[in-house]
């Protein structure tokens, strides 16, 4: 049996009335997630449990099989495996954003989405001139990095998701409780070097938002993820993702990853060279996870016509192709679902349940209707524990 796996971050959305009441999703041409839902079973899993906040890091856990409950730790941990940084049992990773802020204002939670080579300047500047014993920094992907806290003091804080604050007060927004004193004078220290670096005076001069000061979240430790095979029998996978956070939660249960040329983790990322390097992946791997960043990114930035036609890429360019490779192999199953709802109008997260479709070999009786979140909603078949939908997907 083959396994592929087409993540859609955030595409779960709302109605819009620029749509004329249709959400994203209904309004984008996606022929093949029309087939997956109609040919398969549709319906709705909770993959955000009470108590945990929209993230796509819970949201992951849940829909690969891993309840948070039990084996969330947080954010960070996940993305510091992926750059190779060993965790000790008492060490803390946060994430570690290039923001702009403006005043007291954050306005930007990804810097306007500063490049690599850009933000490796930076966070070189900051191991330069903050770093020591307990703390260090460590450069990521554009806006996403990591900082590492080896020190001896409790770093529970409370720490605001900067991506859900954009337009309010950085003031009012800084971490508080256990830490948040280092934190808060970590924060603060990173401004006035970030804000004099010649990358951000360059940045200025072509009118684009300055990275201009970092924002900690995200921090957790190391966590106890059992390996795929140990947990469900799977003996090969490989993940596709340009986000740190898949990639380092691939790691943990033992997965290759595939890196892709022209892989962003935003907007303009090279959807068809994801689709061909999936397809070959299902050759020497038994499941294949597919993740793709940009519906979320464009929620983010409130662009009903950039998800549109981001969830569109992702149904011609990576599903379709996946859908034709798997035939060849005979016997196949297909999930294709978003992680989490991001919604266009509040340009954040939500925990309400998402839909997916299941299609292959061994699914039962086919609903046939098209894939959206109202129709998921209508079938009634959901999980209330979105970590159980991976063994239904397994096993039928």
């Amino acid at each position: 049996m083959k396994y592929a796996i087409v993540i859609a971050d955030g595409m779960a959305d709302c109605p819009q009335d620029e749509l004329g009441g249709k959400t994203p999703v209904e309004a984008a041409a996606i022929p093949n997630a029309d087939h997956v839902a109609s040919f398969g079973r549709l319906g709705t899993a909770r993959t955000i449990p009470v108590g945990f906040e929209p993230g796509s890091d819970v949201a992951a856990l849940s829909f690969l099989g891993y309840d948070p409950n039990k084996y969330y730790t947080g954010r960070a941990p996940l993305e510091a495996a992926n750059l190779g940084l060993e965790l000790g049992p008492e060490d803390w990773a946060f994430r570690c954003n290039l923001v702009t802020v403006r005043d007291d204002v954050l306005e930007d939670f990804s810097a306007g989405h500063v490049s690599d080579e850009e933000a490796r300047a930076l966070i070189t500047s900051l191991q330069e001139k903050l770093s020591d014993n307990a703390i260090s920094f460590y450069s990521g992907k554009s806006y996403r990095n990591i900082m590492l806290y080896r020190g001896q003091l409790d770093m529970g804080a409370r720490c605001a998701a900067p991506h859900d604050i954009m337009g309010m007060s950085v003031k009012k927004n800084l971490p508080k409780g256990d830490g948040s004193d280092l934190l808060v004078r970590i924060m603060e220290d990173s401004r006035p070097i970030l804000s004099r670096h010649d990358v951000n005076l360059r940045r200025l001069s072509l009118k684009k938002s300055p990275a201009n000061m970092i924002w900690l979240w995200g921090q957790g430790k190391r966590p106890s993820i059992p390996p795929f095979r140990d947990k469900y029998g799977v003996a090969t996978g490989a993940v596709i993702t340009a986000v740190d956070l898949l990639r380092g939660l691939g790691i943990y249960l033992g997965w290759d990853i595939i890196k892709v040329p022209g892989a962003t983790g935003y907007l303009d990322t090279d959807y068809a060279a994801k689709g061909r390097y999936a397809v070959e992946a299902l050759k020497d791997h038994d499941i294949v996870l597919v993740h793709v960043e940009a519906p979320d990114e464009a929620s983010h930035e409130g662009d009903v016509r950039q998800k549109i036609r981001a969830i569109e890429n992702i149904d011609t360019c990576i599903l379709g192709p996946l859908l034709e490779a798997l035939k060849k192999y005979g016997e196949y199953r297909v999930l294709y679902m978003p992680d989490h709802y991001t919604l266009i109008q509040k340009k954040t997260h939500s925990g309400e349940a998402v839909p997916f479709a299941i299609c292959g070999t061994g699914i039962g009786r086919r609903s046939n209707l098209t894939f959206s979140e109202s129709n998921a909603l209508s079938t009634g078949f959901t999980f209330d524990k979105g970590h159980e939908l991976m063994k239904y997907f397994l096993t039928g």
